[in-house]
């Protein structure tokens, strides 16, 4: 191909418009939906540990007066404590994760060699 002509026939999608190709625009596109798709994953596991606190809420809602009990009861409440630190850190990071689906999806400005 001769270089006066600048683009060979079927390059259209290579075409750079302020620098981006169509090529790249649809692979920001594509990444950035799978980094959505992951922080949907990462809000799942959140709702889960919601179901877990719920189930651990009822437990120590129980009156058991034994010192055993008393011990049992404290250990879920550790536990539980841990757990909701987790569970926040968990819906910190789906903010963050489509935070970066949000800037993945931005093309930047690609010069090629």
């Amino acid at each position: 191909m001769s270089q006066g002509s600048g683009m060979a026939p079927g390059a259209a999608a290579s075409v750079a418009v302020f620098g981006v190709t169509a090529a790249d625009a649809l692979e920001c596109a594509s990444r950035s939906y799978e980094v959505q798709q992951l922080a949907g994953r990462v809000a799942r596991c959140a709702d889960e540990a919601d179901a877990v606190l719920s189930a651990l809420a009822r437990l120590e809602l129980q009156t058991w007066q034994s010192p055993a009990g008393r011990a049992y009861r404290l250990a879920l409440s550790l536990h539980a404590a841990a757990l909701r630190r987790s569970r926040d850190s968990l819906l910190d990071a789906v903010a963050v994760v489509l935070r970066h689906a949000r800037n993945v999806a931005r093309p930047a400005d690609r010069m090629g060699p």
